[in-house]
């Protein structure tokens, strides 16, 4: 088992011939994923090489699917074009769409996420974000494929280079999906939704929760993690150094007054039974104390 990709997930690119596309495209192609194909309007009717296979372009994401039977894109588009990449997706009806383009205008990211959502068929992981990885199963996105293997850990991150850190610090211990739901003020996957979907995953035994300063999902996570999870969380919330009223790194990890600092979010979290760390790897030994 794994929450929303796994072994049986086929996986189209788009924006497969740009560079970014491309290099990812032949590292998850690497890693085990099975990537069937791209998109990028234009060009189909051509093929990319991904070294152990050619695939594929198409013209638009309803064509790739029906012609490789996807159910999943993972989307380097640049950020001008991404509303229009993301809506094209949710109209073809793609199962999981992961936004990894940074820089999405808000307004754009609100109104694809709102787009999803009514259409009831797409699920959108992003944007900003590192993607999903199943460890030996199926990776979708730009997390490294071999800082860990399977295991009983789930992680959900709004921080990518975060998430690698602590699927690295717990890597004997193994992992059974990492999410990275991406940093921005608008995301089209929350804290609480992955951590819905881990309560019931049988693979899962207990949640790694990283959080951020800035807004307030990490303490609408501690009420829900507090109402409906029976499964261990241990939580880390970066930036208990960030000064107020400074952006840091995500646009939606800003502190204004005392709303969104990470002192506030560990409050909640601890209250909700959470074990918070101060650091990652505080974060990871008191995730092994758990599991002993």
């Amino acid at each position: 088992m794994a929450v929303w990709l796994d072994s049986r997930s086929r996986i189209i690119v788009q924006g497969i011939t740009g560079a970014e596309g491309l290099k990812h495209a032949k590292r998850m192609t690497n890693a085990g994923s099975v990537v069937v194909g791209g998109v990028t309007p234009g060009k189909g009717g051509q093929s990319v090489d991904l070294g152990s296979a050619s695939v594929p372009v198409f013209n638009s994401v309803s064509e790739a699917m029906a012609a490789t039977g996807a159910n999943v894109s993972v989307m380097f588009v640049p950020a001008a074009f991404s509303r229009a990449a993301m809506c094209e997706a949710v109209d073809a009806g793609i199962p999981l769409l992961v936004a990894i383009t940074e820089g999405i205008p808000v307004h754009d990211s609100a109104f694809a996420v709102s787009y999803a959502l009514a259409s009831g068929k797409t699920r959108i992981i992003g944007p900003n974000c590192p993607g999903i990885s199943s460890p030996g199963l199926s990776n979708a996105g730009i997390i490294p494929a071999d800082i860990t293997g399977p295991g009983p850990i789930g992680l959900v991150s709004k921080s990518g280079t975060l998430t690698y850190q602590l699927m690295y610090e717990l890597s004997d211990i193994g992992f059974s999906t990492c999410v990275g739901i991406g940093g921005d003020p608008i995301a089209g996957t929350t804290l609480i939704d992955v951590l819905g979907a881990f309560e019931s995953d049988p693979a899962t035994s207990m949640v790694v929760m990283i959080g951020e300063i800035g807004g307030d999902a990490e303490e609408r996570a501690a009420d829900y993690i507090r109402d409906h999870m029976s499964k261990p969380v241990v939580g880390y919330v970066a930036g208990f150094t960030a000064p107020e009223g400074k952006t840091m790194g995500h646009a939606g990890a800003i502190v204004s007054g005392s709303k969104g600092t990470a002192a506030a979010k560990q409050t909640a979290l601890e209250a909700a039974g959470v074990k918070v760390g101060r650091t990652p790897s505080q974060t990871a030994r008191l995730a092994r104390e758990i599991k002993r």
